[in-house]
């Protein structure tokens, strides 16, 4: 009942504030395990409409591949990459690079 009210909630919060990226990336992170196809939306919704919001690429790298969305996996880990490169944010950037090593490794790819 709680994870229902706080959806609700989060939901209201995006309503009102439509372009507060932190209000999509929540209800991506909430719906996750729950509506995987509503988190899907919410990751792809902050990733394009809110290309600058760094701390998206990580969690979304990662709901992609667990989805089997690869290359969108891929795609997202390194343009997360580029960003921390260009914002100088050195800890999410080695906390990119470390996760796109293993994910490399995990699927098998270069």
């Amino acid at each position: 009942m709680a994870n229902l009210e706080r959806l609700r909630l989060l939901e209201e919060f995006a309503k009102e504030e439509p372009n507060n990226p932190f209000n999509w990336y929540a209800l991506a992170l909430e719906t996750e395990t729950s509506q995987p196809d509503k988190a899907l939306f919410y990751f792809r919704k902050v990733l394009k409409d809110f290309p600058e919001y760094l701390p998206v690429y990580f969690p979304s790298a990662h709901f992609f591949a667990e989805n089997e969305l690869i290359q969108e996996a891929k795609e997202t880990f390194e343009s997360g990459i580029e960003l921390a490169k260009q914002l100088k944010e050195s800890k999410a950037l080695r906390e990119l690079q470390n996760a796109y090593q293993n994910f490399l490794f995990e699927y098998d790819l270069d």
